[in-house]
């Protein structure tokens, strides 16, 4: 991380507070606040203005999370909330926001509670009658999407990590495989082999769009068919490298019609004695679609 000195960060926070200060930012409220997934230019002016503000920052490994308000010229408290103490740390998040307090929460990278902690404690607070206030910012599945070039997706499901063996790992592959709507997914250097021969055997000529590195120096972004992406990751070591983020592209028309139509029959036929979420829920059973891809056409469904 760039040195910055005193100076430099007294001006960088007079920046932030010049562009984001007009707007309200409540007392007794949980700002949830994107950060970089790699390069530091991409935290917004915003989240600088809020960190600062914030009374403490709560964030999912304090180790990380130092660093950054250091080199922001911040010295904030910091509420160590992760993924195995979210629930049990929520009730000192409310005990500051009924004093009055503003806390930011931030996960390691990117946006939280997006295959990140943050969901549980935004629950929490929410439940208690206070505020949560997003301050978007970068996030690599987005990123990854801009870049997919996919023209024909009308949507897409976030699977995130799939399960990392047995049965739901299967399961999780098969409904990729058959779903329409663009998927996409995270993995780690150590799985990425293993991802790319599940993905080429049970989808060979669906493209796949690979991220690696988003933002960072060594950033790589490369589109192919999925049978072709055990191959591509062989060819060069460096490409083991690093964090992923692949888009499995949406299906063509043709090749999903048919599945598309036992879904939402499936759906429709659930829907009519079932709650919208126990009727998902039987159906991603029942036909091996994702879950998330079988939400969003059931919400279709209802409204439409």
């Amino acid at each position: 991380m760039t040195v910055v000195t005193t100076a430099s960060a007294s001006l960088l926070l007079q920046a932030a507070a010049a562009a984001a200060g007009g707007q309200q930012y409540p007392a007794s409220a949980l700002y949830v606040v994107a950060t970089p997934i790699g390069n530091l230019a991409d935290l917004s002016l915003r989240a600088i203005h809020v960190l600062s503000l914030a009374d403490a920052v709560a964030c999912e490994d304090t180790r990380h999370t130092a660093p950054l308000l250091r080199h922001l010229g911040l010295d904030k408290p910091l509420l160590a909330v992760h993924e195995h103490n979210e629930r049990e740390a929520a009730p000192g998040v409310l005990a500051r926001l009924a004093r009055g307090e503003r806390i930011a929460y931030v996960s390691d990278a990117g946006t939280p509670a997006i295959s990140d902690p943050g969901a549980a404690l935004v629950a929490a607070v929410q439940q208690a009658g206070y505020a949560t206030l997003p301050i978007p910012g970068a996030s690599s599945a987005v990123a990854a999407l801009s870049v997919a070039g996919d023209a024909r997706a009308a949507g897409f499901a976030f699977v995130g990590f799939l399960p990392s063996r047995g049965g739901e790992r299967a399961q999780a592959l098969k409904g990729l495989a058959s779903a329409a709507p663009a998927q996409v997914l995270f993995e780690a250097p150590h799985r990425i082999e293993a991802l790319a021969r599940d993905l080429a055997a049970a989808r060979g000529s669906r493209p796949v769009t690979l991220c690696r590195e988003l933002t960072k120096q060594f950033e790589t972004v490369a589109t192919m068919d999925a049978e072709q992406l055990p191959a591509w990751l062989a060819a060069d070591p460096n490409r083991l490298r690093g964090e992923f983020v692949l888009v499995l592209h949406s299906l063509a028309p043709d090749a999903s019609t048919g599945e598309a139509a036992l879904h939402d029959a499936t759906l429709l036929t659930l829907m009519s004695s079932l709650p919208l979420k126990q009727a998902v829920a039987l159906a991603a059973e029942l036909t091996g679609a994702p879950r998330n891809a079988l939400y969003a056409r059931a919400l279709a469904l209802k409204t439409g």
